[in-house]
């Protein structure tokens, strides 16, 4: 904002100024007034207009550039309203009113968002307690009827229970504020029982797993990080080579940090696609010819491990191996808070 735009928007204004003061000084002609008489009359209307619209001007730039200030100083841009002090001019109060309107309405809109959010998710939960009866049934099923045709179903009805567990989490993801709980968790017993989770798996598919140094506590949330680990070690089996495949979980303790490291020896990933492995959808060479991947498991691994305070990285050599770290923070905080358990 600088003074000659301002005058620019007065233009009208002073026009008709202008106007006033010549007509006066034409009606000033009728009568014998001295000259520096007239002048007075001249300057003293413009002079005084033009000293108020300076004086305004400070005052209304000083307002916006520190209002400007404020809001880029704000994450949250909408809170600019509540920023502001008390009205020093009529426009001010305008502005003010507009925008405390503005985020009312925005409020209302937001929660009716959340609401239709909420009861989103309240289906899909629904919905997935519901599929898994006839999946559990089917797998039962099987188990009685043992052959190479059930056996090859019971791999499909692992898909789709895998699927679902994706949708579920996925639907959780979206408004997880009270949905985890962070506590104390032995490290070991989480990954123990995700490879129970696997287990048929890893033996058809003769996979050999080793386990190394995982006794470690951690505070997260034990569900969603079974849920995690779940989804790496299941990449690791889809994308494990034909023979001698080895997947390797060990943990180190660091002073800030606890790291699960998960090492597979499968067919990797490309250098080019690594930066983009955590992005929506993303599949990759790999899981767009031979496996046909979603692109959802480690967007949800990533995203939920943000929601947790956790740390992901992907390393991987093509056609060598591929090492996935999950980083469990420690700090004073959690040491002394987060004992009795925190329900975030």
């Amino acid at each position: 904002m600088n003074f000659k735009d301002y005058i620019k928007d007065r233009t009208i204004t002073i026009t008709l100024l202008l106007f006033a003061v010549i007509q006066i000084q034409i009606i000033l002609l009728i009568y014998p007034i001295h000259l520096l008489l007239r002048l007075y009359f001249f300057i003293v209307p413009l002079a005084g207009y033009f000293l108020g619209i300076y004086f305004e001007y400070r005052k209304k730039k000083s307002f916006y550039e520190e209002t400007l200030g404020k809001l880029n100083n704000l994450d949250e841009k909408y809170l600019i309203a509540e920023m502001l002090e008390v009205p020093a001019f009529i426009e001010e109060c305008i502005l003010q009113t507009i925008l405390h309107e503005t985020d009312k309405a925005m409020i209302e809109k937001i929660n009716q968002y959340k609401y239709v959010q909420e009861e989103y998710k309240d289906y899909i939960e629904l919905w997935i307690h519901e599929v898994k009866l006839p999946i559990a049934t089917s797998k039962m099923i099987i188990e009685n009827n043992p052959n190479s045709i059930t056996l090859s179903i019971d791999e499909e009805l692992s898909e789709i229970e895998n699927y679902i567990e994706q949708a579920l989490y996925y639907a959780r993801s979206e408004i997880a504020n009270n949905d985890y709980y962070i506590k104390k968790c032995n490290l070991k017993d989480i990954v123990n029982e995700v490879i129970k989770k696997n287990k048929k798996n890893l033996i058809t598919k003769k996979i050999k797993i080793e386990t190394n140094n995982i006794e470690k506590i951690i505070y997260t949330d034990q569900k969603w990080t079974q849920f995690i680990l779940n989804q790496i070690i299941q990449n690791s089996i889809k994308y494990k080579k034909e023979t001698d495949s080895v997947i390797i979980c060990k943990a180190e303790e660091k002073k800030e940090n606890v790291i699960l490291k998960i090492i597979d020896n499968g067919i990797g990933i490309k250098e080019a696609e690594l930066p983009k492995v955590f992005d929506k959808g993303f599949t990759g060479t790999n899981g767009r010819i031979e496996k046909k991947s979603t692109g959802i498991g480690l967007f949800l691994c990533k995203k939920l491990c943000t929601k947790l305070g956790m740390g992901i990285e992907i390393n991987s050599i093509e056609n060598e191996e591929t090492e996935v770290k999950i980083i469990f923070p420690k700090n004073s905080f959690t040491e002394i808070d987060i004992e009795k358990g925190i329900n975030m």
